[in-house]
């Protein structure tokens, strides 16, 4: 990556940290003020958890597109100056009323489709998927470090210094907006990265695309319902200060990732997505089975190891199936619906779970996600195997620029194309290929056909 890309890739990485961080910094620790918190009950703070999913959801997309219009960096701008707003209101609430308030304005805030936009537009085609790459593992990382700070930050500020850290970082996120991140030279449409409102329907219809996003709502309303218990059965089984927390977070996310990390790559090596995403299901229910019996150290340890290996397979994998099923002409959209379901399942999570949680106990919480990952499983034993083709993005030369249809034709005759997809204003074209037919070489001798010109360095995904 050039010096520019490498400023661009670690401030968009860090922007989206600060809005992971305050999602899931809160998470381990939120039900343990369930007592103190001022007209708090068992719903309303599964509504207070859940609903910064609700207005995510609801807004990442419309955000996306509206970048287009407006600028990538003031639709970012406002999105953190609405988190930030939240995060204030939520620090400052004196009932859960102002803490639902200030989650909904955190979650308003929703600029994931925007930063991906961004990153198109300063990052060249074949270099985005390092960039991708960097953003994910940024994602991970947070997750990790939001569950062990989370219980850290409570024990010296209670609560409100969570809210407050998040707007401090929230803070520290627009300057580097600012400050950091290049202003792009132009901005445009990306389809293979943002929402489009052309693809929507065709996503929203197609039955393969639906079984991995009711997957991952369900792994996310899952995750939610299960915090609404979590942070008290540590007090009350094990005998934990929420002080102590921490201590059992570390180990464990860190073993789920070392079970996770080789799986995920022996899946992808041998082409077994679908085995793997079925078998971390299955780990997924038997985990909802034994956490309502797990009233000792060992079995809960080994319950929360089995549930974030899963759980990590699972947000890895399917993203990954979610790019290689949908059309290459609709991969943005593709991803934007999907992740708007990764938002409504924790918002589902977290309003079911405190329900659920008023009228029969943690077991019913437990149950919920028990339900759902079995009716996940079934969804997903009966998906069509997942294709092995793959994403490729190439920057064609000016010379094939008044000769775009012509160009679609001559790439869809290569050997092992199974999809084009060619963009004039980006100069670009976005293929799915067959990794073991397809020929870079035939590819980079039609570029030279059209006349002068380089050639593009492939983009994989």
């Amino acid at each position: 990556m050039t010096s520019l890309e490498l400023r661009a890739t670690s401030g968009l990485a860090a922007i989206y940290a600060v809005r992971m961080a305050g999602l899931f910094m809160v998470l381990p620790v939120f039900m343990l003020y369930a007592d103190v918190l001022p007209a708090a009950t068992p719903f309303l703070m599964g509504l207070a958890l859940g609903i910064y999913g609700l207005t995510q959801a609801m807004l990442q997309i419309p955000f996306g597109m509206l970048s287009d219009r407006v600028g990538r960096k003031p639709l970012i701008a406002l999105g953190l100056a609405l988190f930030i707003a939240g995060s204030v209101i939520a620090a400052l609430a004196e009932s859960v009323y102002g803490i639902i308030l200030g989650r909904a304005l955190q979650g308003a805030g929703a600029v994931a489709a925007a930063v991906l936009a961004l990153t198109a537009d300063l990052i060249a085609e074949e270099r985005r998927t390092r960039a991708l790459a960097v953003i994910g593992l940024t994602i991970g990382v947070t997750f990790t470090a939001s569950m062990v700070l989370g219980p850290l930050v409570d024990r010296w500020f209670g609560l409100a210094g969570i809210f407050w850290l998040t707007a401090l970082l929230g803070l520290l996120a627009l300057l580097l907006l600012f400050v950091w991140v290049p202003q792009p030279a132009h901005s445009r449409p990306h389809p293979d990265m943002v929402p489009m409102p052309g693809g929507l329907r065709s996503v929203l219809r197609d039955p393969e695309l639906l079984r991995l996003n009711a997957g991952i709502f369900v792994l996310h309303l899952t995750l939610a319902a299960n915090f609404l218990v979590l942070p008290l059965t540590l007090v009350n089984r094990l005998g934990l200060e929420p002080a102590q927390h921490y201590l059992v977070y570390l180990p464990v996310l860190l073993l789920g990732f070392a079970l996770m990390i080789p799986a995920v790559i022996r899946a992808e090596r041998q082409r077994a997505l679908k085995p793997a995403l079925v078998g971390a299901i299955v780990v997924l229910i038997a985990v909802q089975v034994l956490l309502p019996f797990s009233a000792h150290w060992v079995t809960l340890g080994l319950a929360l190891v089995l549930f974030f290996a899963a759980f990590n397979l699972l947000e890895a994998a399917l993203p990954s199936l979610v790019a290689k099923t949908a059309p290459v002409a609709a991969k943005g959209t593709a991803m934007g619906v999907f992740s708007s379901c990764q938002f409504l399942g924790i918002f589902a999570g977290g309003l079911l779970g405190g329900v659920l949680l008023s009228h029969g106990g943690s077991a019913a919480v437990f149950g919920l996600g028990l339900a759902g990952a079995l009716l996940w499983l079934w969804a997903a034993v009966t998906m069509a195997p997942p294709s092995h083709l793959a994403n490729r993005a190439y920057a064609f030369p000016d010379a094939w620029k008044q000769a775009s249809a012509q160009l679609n034709a001559r790439l869809a005759e290569l050997a092992g194309v199974a999809e084009v997809r060619v963009s004039a204003s980006e100069a670009a074209v976005y293929l799915k290929v067959d990794p073991g037919r397809f020929d870079e070489t035939a590819l980079r001798d039609l570029f030279r056909s059209g006349g002068s010109g380089g050639t593009g360095a492939a983009s994989r995904a």
